[in-house]
């Protein structure tokens, strides 16, 4: 059973890890895309159209990977995780349905009439067609993250004589207190994805010498969107959604911070340390005595509860796993908050385009966001464990008996071949429209 169990969640693992590559920056980048035609409507500057034609060119080719690797990951429901789905369905199936219905459609169905419809529609309708998109893939976001949401926090549920959940008020689904911080976070976050590779491609533009007009204006709205969403990432989204996890999984946040024992006054902010779950202690810590306890309460001395005050088969199942994706997403996202600092005050100066080293660091941490948004999903997935729906029920619970072990590794496997591919012909479809650039002679051939 432990090995099935192992399996079915290492597959649904990867396919989700290699399908949120594409979703997440479409999310955010819809926003850009919506900038750039409102910006061209409002200038008449023609090189904000040939961005919005660029970009969407990009945004369509994500969209369609995203559609592809999802499919295969929803399979899962009705077969390694059927239980699940047959308890859980009366809840988990109305949003996911919501979702398909509504906001997969809205953004698949305008996709094509953005694309191909600009001369038919004329550029005010042309931009309201992008609103439409970007409304759609907006709210999958949010439908998805409503039934995550549920899973982390239920709410609005009762449960039947034969185990079934079932929906006793609609409203308190999208009332959770769980949902709204994480959707704002998920949101940010891919806003970040978003901006650096906007940012990052306007960096290789100048720095090749090629296209630079269009560099410096990718470069430009990339810092500031980049700055502006990696601030709302920690604050205030990213702390509200820390204290959501004290609140209600005060275990995971134990698990999160490495707090093998409870510190009566006031808990220390560890900046470096490993995780040895054996002897329930980090080793070659770093660490801010008390500051935990004032970002958590408002109090230096407040006690947060440390893994020694909870049953270990309520600890996480991966303590170390937690822990390290934790401090990689939130290392990473104060170097993001550093380096768009940085970036926007060189553009203050009008120093931006020539500082080389900061065009480099930009272009280079394009896959960074990319590793961030995955481990804060490890961190939300870990810290759940070893629950489907906290605290109602087991994933053991929730996998399919009949599925063997040897299936699912087989698939896994047959996925892992078929997803390099996919990975390996969207890098090279990206790379031609990277290289051909934003369609305008005259522009693309300026020089600094």
């Amino acid at each position: 059973m432990e090995e099935m169990l192992f399996y079915d969640r290492m597959q649904f693992a990867f396919t989700i890890t290699f399908h949120y590559l594409f979703p997440q920056l479409t999310m955010g980048l819809s926003l850009i895309i919506v900038y750039f035609k409102w910006k061209y409507l409002k200038t008449n500057d023609e090189q904000y159209n040939h961005a919005t034609h660029f970009w969407m060119k990009i945004f369509a080719l994500n969209f369609a990977m995203g559609v592809v690797t999802g499919i295969p990951m929803e399979f899962q429901f009705g077969t390694n995780w059927a239980k699940f789905s047959e308890l859980t369905g009366g809840i988990i199936g109305q949003t996911l349905a919501m979702e398909g219905m509504f906001s997969f459609f809205l953004e698949s169905s305008f996709l094509g009439i953005f694309l191909f419809g600009e001369k038919l529609l004329g550029h005010k309708w042309h931009f309201v067609t992008g609103l439409l998109i970007m409304i759609g893939s907006w709210a999958s976001g949010f439908l998805i993250i409503a039934t995550h949401s549920w899973m982390q926090n239920p709410v609005g549920y009762e449960i039947l004589e034969n185990g079934k959940f079932v929906l006793n008020n609609f409203q308190a689904l999208f009332l959770n207190p769980w949902l709204w911080p994480s959707y704002l976070h998920n949101q940010a976050a891919s806003l970040v994805t978003s901006s650096f590779v906007v940012a990052g491609i306007g960096a290789f533009y100048i720095l090749s010498q090629k296209n630079v007009s269009f560099g410096k204006l990718f470069l430009k709205t990339g810092v500031i969107f980049g700055l502006i969403s990696s601030v709302i990432v920690a604050v205030p989204t990213g702390d509200l959604l820390a204290k959501n996890v004290v609140k209600y999984q005060p275990v995971t946040f134990a698990g999160m911070e490495g707090i093998f024992h409870t510190e009566e006054r006031g808990s220390e902010i560890v900046l470096i340390g490993q995780p040895d779950v054996k002897d329930k202690k980090l080793d070659n810590k770093i660490a801010v005595p008390n500051i935990l306890s004032f970002l958590t309460y408002g109090n230096w001395d407040q006690e947060i509860k440390g893994l020694d005050q909870f049953e270990e088969d309520l600890h996480p199942t991966n303590i170390s796993g937690l822990y390290y994706a934790y401090h990689i997403m939130v290392g990473l996202g104060t170097v993001f908050i550093g380096l768009m600092v940085l970036s926007l005050f060189q553009l203050i100066r009008g120093k931006l385009f020539e500082t080389k080293w900061i065009l480099w660091s930009l272009m280079f941490m394009m896959p960074f966001p990319y590793i961030a948004n995955t481990t804060g999903w490890y961190t939300a997935e870990l810290g759940r464990q070893p629950w489907l729906v906290y605290n109602l029920l087991r994933t053991a619970a929730g996998a399919s008996p009949t599925v063997s072990s040897g299936n699912t590794l087989f698939t896994l496997l047959g996925f892992i071949g078929l997803y390099l591919l996919l990975g390996m012909l969207f890098l090279l479809l990206v790379g031609k429209i990277i290289n051909k650039g934003p369609h305008h002679v005259e522009l693309s051939t300026e020089k600094i």
